[in-house]
């Protein structure tokens, strides 16, 4: 039989407030534990929440990204289930009125590109943590074995944002994972720290027969905090349920924890419906009004959208598809191109040239530095004057690169390095026709292969030259003299 595989993502996106969701304690990462957690936080007798409007006003802001519907009055409920890290017994969270309804996010896979339809995002509070096997721990005098809670996170303003369930395969899993993180990033929501837990997915995968229209039974995959291990927990689940029907068993609805070291899927308890839950609007919060001056306001600070980028870098610079869509994975990629090209836009360089070298040397540097390029060495103005010193014939591009990683190590600007390294290229016909004369007399046998059809005699000879001017020559001019002086 051949199954379809059906995935939904819920993904949690820590907002990038100072302060938690309805208590003026601090969000910081990295604070002792439970040192960051008020009263309201755990709910002791007698406190009140208050809404953070800053964490609405990313909401919002999400909400327009997405093209979704803004809730002009949505609901907080509280939302009780048992857990050890929920001191309240209860997350405020929203249920039947949502900030956000709607939306959409699009996302390029080996496949082409396709859009995914989003049901909602909605506000709410996130739990603490809990700590297992504190013995030597610097903050515990657990015994071994023991486990701890942290509180810090409680209270913690999230926005969870539930797609359809309209992706069929682990990539396009990631690929919308990539791009919903790439969003949050782009609009200044959620610094998108996986390790720190600031965006992490649930995933709810289910199969089918191929052609049925009824979903099969789903299981929720929680709390997965790396692209990779999203792929690969997907991919186990899917050969997992497989094995399961084709074994003549039955999928039950659980909620499952990914192990990375054994690569496998295990459960962790059986996995709740909305009822059980228990909802109700919470008699703290009156409901959020939301009103279109507000809207209007957040509307009109939003950057420039990666789609709305991307067809402008098509239609305005003639980039190719593939390299606006790569120019736009992060903002500060796209503004440290854009930065670069307006540098170099009065000498002549082309965007496509200064895209080559944003998308090829500079994002291998830092690659390799795991660095944004926000704090890249070579800024863009500096990278913007290397370019012009090779579109003007100062420098060739392979002696490019030698400036570029002279500059990357903080050896100073372009032309400092030419001049003190003595890079400069050589353009003089004269000097260049004596050192073509006598590369072709130590080269009489690639000489004679060229003159009888074989072209890669030449590549060869034009190597000879470039050797012995160690890289500076003009690459154009060597081609241009060794043809004539061939043909002569």
């Amino acid at each position: 039989m051949e199954w379809e595989t059906v995935i939904g993502l819920e993904t949690h996106a820590q907002l990038s407030t100072r302060s938690k969701m309805f208590s003026g304690a601090a969000t910081a990462f990295g604070a002792a534990p439970n040192t960051q957690a008020c009263a309201v936080d755990i709910a002791l007798p007698g406190v009140l929440p208050v809404a953070n409007r800053g964490a609405v006003e990313r909401a919002i802001r999400f909400g327009l990204a997405v093209g979704g519907t803004i809730g002009r009055v949505s609901v907080f409920a509280r939302k009780n289930y048992f857990y050890p890290d929920l001191p309240k017994g209860y997350q405020i969270s929203q249920y039947e009125a949502p900030i956000v309804l709607g939306g959409a996010i699009t996302i390029l896979t080996s496949g082409g590109e396709r859009t995914i339809r989003l049901t909602r995002a909605h506000l709410e509070e996130d739990a603490g943590k809990s700590l297992h096997d504190l013995a030597g721990d610097a903050h515990s005098a657990l015994s071994h074995g023991m486990s701890g809670i942290d509180l810090n996170r409680a209270g913690t303003p999230l926005l969870e944002i539930v797609s359809e369930p309209e992706m069929s395969s682990a990539e396009e899993a990631v690929a919308y994972a990539r791009a919903l993180h790439s969003l949050v990033r782009w609009i200044d929501i959620c610094d998108g720290n996986m390790q720190e837990g600031s965006f992490r997915c649930d995933a709810n995968v289910s199969v089918r027969p191929r052609g049925e229209p009824k979903l099969g039974t789903r299981c929720e995959l929680k709390n997965l905090n790396s692209f990779r291990f999203l792929e690969r927990a997907i991919e186990y689940e899917v050969r997992r349920q497989i094995e399961v029907l084709e074994g003549g068993g039955r999928i039950v609805q659980e909620t499952r924890l990914y192990d990375p070291d054994r690569d496998e899927t295990r459960s962790l308890r059986t996995k709740e419906e909305a009822h059980d839950y228990r909802y109700f609007p919470d008699p703290d919060l009156l409901p959020l009004a939301v009103g279109e001056e507000w809207v209007d306001a957040i509307r009109a600070r939003l950057p420039e959208l990666p789609r709305a980028k991307r067809d402008r870098y098509q239609a305005e610079l003639g980039l190719s598809t593939y390299d606006a869509i790569t120019l736009t994975q992060s903002r500060e990629l796209a503004e440290f191109f854009e930065s670069a090209a307006r540098s170099t836009a009065g000498f002549g360089v082309g965007a496509k040239a200064v895209a080559n070298w944003v998308m090829g040397e500079l994002s291998a540097k830092l690659n390799e530095s795991g660095l944004d390029p926000s704090r890249s060495p070579v800024g863009p103005d500096e990278l913007g004057g290397l370019l012009v010193r090779v579109h003007d014939g100062t420098i060739s591009g392979k002696i490019a690169k030698e400036v570029f990683d002279a500059m990357w190590a903080g050896e100073g600007e372009a032309d400092a390095i030419i001049e003190r390294k003595g890079l400069r290229q050589i353009s003089d016909v004269g000097a260049l026709e004596a050192i073509v004369a006598e590369v072709l007399a130590a080269n009489p046998r690639q000489v004679e292969d060229y003159r009888a059809g074989r072209e890669k005699a030449f590549n060869s000879l034009v190597g000879q030259v470039m050797k012995a001017t160690k890289g500076k020559a003009n690459p154009a001019q060597v081609n241009e003299l060794l043809r004539r002086k061939l043909a002569g």
